[in-house]
């Protein structure tokens, strides 16, 4: 190990590692039932577990001679009360060990470091890139996308004290860490009932009002500082948007009052932010000729937020003028003394305006074919056999179409809310702006007709195609989906009408292409493969129809999703894909874990920002591909692909994951609004959302979509003597690095003692032995290529951290699976057992846990 790495891990170690063991013992004191005992029972069953899986016994045996050896508690009541104890204190062990990493963020990172704004000034100074710099930044932005998925499990009221705790630590102030974590002891983390769409939204407001304002506002600073031409005052840099409220995809709960809602409270809240800083900048700004206009300002800021009817009288506008007039009076007559403090309120406005985060509105393509055939049977706006059509007729007839529909005059709900979806946008477009809602995603997206059947649903619900400011978005997902993205695109270009509102929306087209269910789909290296191929090849059709195109990437918390090192993701995009903007989905876990404090959000913004510019800037050989290099990774893509798919098609498959697993709970956990499926019935693969699949996996400890199918591709070709191109396609690429680097965090965090027990089960143990002799494969040949010991080896601080994270899971998951195969029992038995309902609540308590301490694990 290197000087600099032994130096960050025994940083971290005494920030984190030494301060976890001191403030632990503080558990001892905490106000829960019979705690001392807990404590230390809890300390002495973690030995017992790991002494137990080296010597592959099953959770079940692990449990039954903890009890017997080393308590006095013999009834099914006394073992499992202190079972649901251990769970309450390892919950709460996660959130100190959360809130400890947050707080000493600043020590473990090194925030003038590689990525960083710091470092680019320094590489733009050296190359002397300046002119380039100005060019790139004339209109590349970061839109980070923030989603609901529900893998928040923290109650917003958790998350609160976790906040409190993190500055407590980052201080050492003992007496309040320790009040904070008593707090914690009586705080639930379980809710009872599922949080509407409407309470996701306001839980997510909380981190842009207190993470995301504060850490963007600092950055552009930092950037007028360091390159004061090249920030133009017009262009948002950063730009925020919001899924929870109009993310209807498979969430029957959203509806258009609700998307009306959360615009109003996004409205709300950017303007409470404005009138916090301008009463902070009353106590810098005490001069003549500015008091005053702040005065007049926090005036009419107070009225918007606090007396009714004011709703919608203020504009930008009328909070720009003021702050440019004091910045103007400032630099004429005082100075320019505290000029920063209402540059940086300034840059704010212009960059959220009223809007704070552009509110998406997202459906299935299904949806909207549903809503047309209603409003064709229905009403005279549509030819009535308009569901017999071919598509070209269809398209015909929707570009017909100029009368608009009342939702009204249709019996079905979603069917109404499909118009109603529409005509809420061009409310939220009046009140918060054009930028507050402007995009329109189609899941599933298989056809141009996918497409235009939005684009005619926007006429039918009233809009006018010369005013239609809305932004329509394909999502191309499965590895299918993504082949034929080329035809669905040049299909849309080549329609003169279509083109006529690309050419009203700027020329430019955004494609959204999501990771989750590719990987789902098509396993990890195909998934992978596939979106930089699509990506690849519909920025070269763009460049021929002389269109912009931006990608808009969803990706989830770990690799499996599309995570894992997402900057280095970007970084590793080569020159034939546009990079005109970055533009990401941050989802549930990943939105505390990377954005959760104002420090860990400016770094990796920043670092998402250097990434986009770095490729146009110092474009390097590692982000280009030569035919042959090509050529290897389709046929690792392939070879990997085949694997996944023998895999996937097992007749016993998903009934495996739904045995050993706790997947069919994900539904009842009360964690998100969505359901576990798409639609009601028999569980399929198609209809499975990504995050129970994923996060099922993640708590089996097999995390098999980050990794399944590498080791068998490899080990092909390598019977086909290309060991040394793999190895050469290693050294010199850096998305293969990255694919790779990411599929190393995701072995690292499988335990695969932990349902050791199932490979010798009569159905299932086959499903198992492949998986884990995938594992071993895969695990075998990435060690061969990194030329380390162990997985992770090159990232000491990264591994320390799963390490001490997996220590205070292992409890949880040994319960967890002990109560599965307790209620697998009892099912076996087909007898109506009264206790059943508990050990289904303690699978399901073991889950917070586990997906919290993971931090990305789904």
């Amino acid at each position: 190990m290197d000087s600099s790495s032994n130096s960050a891990l025994q940083t971290y170690d005494k920030h984190v590692g030494l301060k976890f063991q001191l403030y632990n013992s503080l558990f001892t004191a905490l106000p829960f039932h019979r705690v001392e005992k807990t404590g230390v029972l809890l300390s002495i069953f973690l030995l017992h577990c790991e002494e137990g899986f080296a010597k592959e016994q099953s959770p079940q045996e692990i449990i039954t001679t903890f009890f017997s050896q080393y308590t006095p508690y013999r009834t099914e009541q006394e073992q499992l009360d202190l079972l649901f104890r251990f769970v309450q204190y390892a919950e709460r062990q996660v959130v100190l060990f959360d809130a400890l990493e947050d707080a000493s963020f600043r020590e473990t990172h090194d925030m003038a470091g590689t990525g960083t704004l710091k470092h680019l000034q320094t590489e733009v100074e050296q190359t002397q890139t300046q002119a380039q710099l100005q060019e790139k930044l004339k209109d590349f932005s970061v839109r980070l996308v923030l989603t609901a998925h529900p893998t928040q499990f923290y109650p917003s009221e958790v998350l609160g004290i976790i906040n409190d705790l993190s500055k407590a630590l980052l201080h050492d102030n003992t007496s309040q860490v320790n009040s904070y974590l008593r707090q914690l002891g009586k705080t639930p983390f379980f809710k009872n009932e599922k949080p509407s769409p409407y309470d996701e939204a306001v839980s997510l407001i909380w981190y842009l009002e207190n993470v995301f304002y504060q850490a963007a506002g600092q950055i552009m600073s930092t950037l007028k500082s360091q390159f004061p031409k090249a920030v133009a005052e017009d262009h948002a840099l950063i730009r925020l948007g919001f899924w929870p409220g109009g993310d209807r995809d498979g969430n029957p709960f959203v509806t258009a009052s609700i998307t009306l809602r959360v615009a109003e409270a996004l409205r709300g809240a950017i303007i409470k932010s404005y009138y916090q800083d301008v009463r902070r900048l009353k106590r810098r700004l005490t001069f003549k000729g500015v008091l005053n206009e702040l005065i007049a300002l926090e005036q009419k800021l107070y009225n918007n937020l606090f007396l009714p009817g004011y709703k919608a009288d203020i504009t930008k506008e009328d909070i720009l003028v003021p702050l440019q007039k004091i910045r103007e009076t400032l630099i004429t007559e005082h100075n320019g003394l505290f000029l920063n403090h209402a540059e940086n309120l300034i840059r704010k406005v212009e960059l959220f305006g009223l809007f704070f985060a552009s509110l998406d509105v997202r459906q299935d393509s299904s949806a909207h074919t549903e809503a047309l055939e209603a409003i064709a049977a229905t009403t005279d706006a549509l030819l009535k056999n308009y569901a017999s059509l071919s598509a070209e007729e269809k398209i015909a007839a929707l570009l017909g179409a100029n009368t608009t529909v009342s939702p009204a005059s249709l019996e079905n709900e979603l069917h109404r809310d499909t118009l109603e979806s529409m005509q809420a946008m061009k409310t939220i477009q009046e009140i918060n702006g054009p930028e507050g809602s402007h995009r329109y995603i189609i899941s599933h997206s298989t056809s141009a007709l996918d497409v235009m059947e939005v684009y005619g649903l926007f006429l039918l619900s009233g809009w006018h195609p010369q005013e239609l400011t809305v932004d329509i978005v394909p999502l191309f997902e499965t590895i299918d989906d993504l082949k034929n993205a080329h035809d669905v695109m040049e299909a849309l270009y080549t329609s003169d009408v279509y083109r006529q509102h690309l050419h009203r929306r700027g020329n430019i087209q955004s494609i959204m292409l999501g990771f989750s269910d590719g990987t789902k789909d098509g396993g990890y290296l195909m998934s992978n493969w596939s979106i930089y191929k699509a990506k690849e090849d519909l920025s070269r059709l763009a460049q021929q129809h002389d269109l912009q195109v931006v990608f808009f990437d969803g990706r989830g918390g770990p690799p499996a999703r599309g995570g894992g090192r997402t900057h280095q993701f970007y970084a590793s995009m080569g020159p034939n894909i546009a990079s005109k903007e970055i533009q990401l989905t941050i989802q549930g876990q990943t939105i505390s874990s990377n954005f959760g404090t104002i420090d860990s959000a400016q770094y990796n913004m920043e670092q998402l920002i250097h990434a986009g510019i770095r490729n146009t800037l110092f474009s390097s050989r590692e982000t280009t591909f030569s035919p042959q290099e090509e050529a290897l990774m389709q046929r690792l893509a392939q070879e990997s692909y085949t694997a996944y798919g023998t895999l996937k098609n097992h007749p016993h498959f998903l009934e495996y994951l739904n045995y050993a697993s706790p997947l069919r709970y994900y539904a009842e956990a009360n964690i998100g609004s969505r359901p576990a499926k798409r639609k009601p019935g028999k569980l399929n693969l198609n209809d499975l959302r990504a995050v129970p699949y994923v996060g099922s996996w993640s708590q089996l400890k097999q995390n098999l979509p980050g990794y399944y199918g590498v080791g068998a591709a490899m080990e092909k070709l390598e019977a086909e003597g290309q060991w040394e191109a793999i190895e050469a396609l290693y050294a010199r690429s850096l998305f293969f690095r990255t694919l790779l680097g990411n599929c190393e965090m995701a072995m690292t965090k499988c335990f695969f003692p932990l349902t050791a027990f199932l490979a010798k089960h009569p159905k299932y143990g086959e499903l198992w032995n492949m998986i884990h002799e995938e594992f071993e494969r895969t695990k075998q040949y990435v060690l061969r290529l990194t030329k380390n010991t162990h997985l992770m080896e090159d990232k000491p601080v990264n591994l320390l951290s799963i390490q001490m994270r997996q220590r205070i899971e292992m409890p949880l998951l040994t319960i967890q699976q002990f109560a599965l195969t307790n209620i697998r029992e009892m099912e076996e038995q087909a007898a109506d057992t009264p206790g059943k309902g508990k050990y289904e609540k303690l699978v399901m308590r073991c889950s917070f846990g586990i997906i919290n301490a993971e931090r990305n694990s789904a």
